[in-house]
């Protein structure tokens, strides 16, 4: 089943049960699939760009909860914790620190990286091949870790 037909089952199982935070997480991640179809490439969404534009509603939510941390607004981090739980569900699981670093130093091994100068040639393969498994942040540790 497809991302966008999960989407609207779970729009209505919401609806129903009367869950405010599941429906606001959930449409939020409706209405950023509806504009990307829509942003004029007319083009079948792949799931690489499904999960794309959830990392982005999840990147959102994250910056979003650091700011009204560091501006004691309790209530609006509340907020964005919850759609964040609810865009985290669609999200394939991420992989910790101990599976990561066997993989980037296999890129490492493979692209004759030697040094941080290198590690532009690393991340971009390691972003191509980790792709909705890790985010960037995290990549770059370890590749700054196992370069240095």
């Amino acid at each position: 089943m497809n991302l966008e037909t999960q989407i609207m089952q779970d729009l209505k199982a919401a609806m129903k049960s009367k869950d405010k935070a599941a429906l606001r997480g959930i449409r939020a991640i409706k209405s950023a699939l509806l504009l990307a179809k829509t942003d004029g490439t007319n083009k079948e969404m792949d799931e690489a760009g499904e999960i794309k534009i959830l990392q982005k509603l999840a990147k959102q939510r994250e910056d979003s909860i650091d700011i009204f941390d560091k501006q004691g607004r309790e209530d609006l981090s509340a907020v964005e914790k919850e759609e964040l739980a609810i865009i985290k569900k669609y999200l394939p699981a991420q992989l910790s620190e101990a599976e990561l670093e066997p993989i980037i130093a296999e890129i490492i091994k493979t692209t004759g990286a030697s040094s941080m100068k290198d590690m532009g040639k690393v991340m971009g393969m390691a972003s191509g091949k980790l792709a909705g498994k890790a985010d960037g942040k995290s990549i770059s540790a370890i590749v700054k870790k196992l370069l240095a």
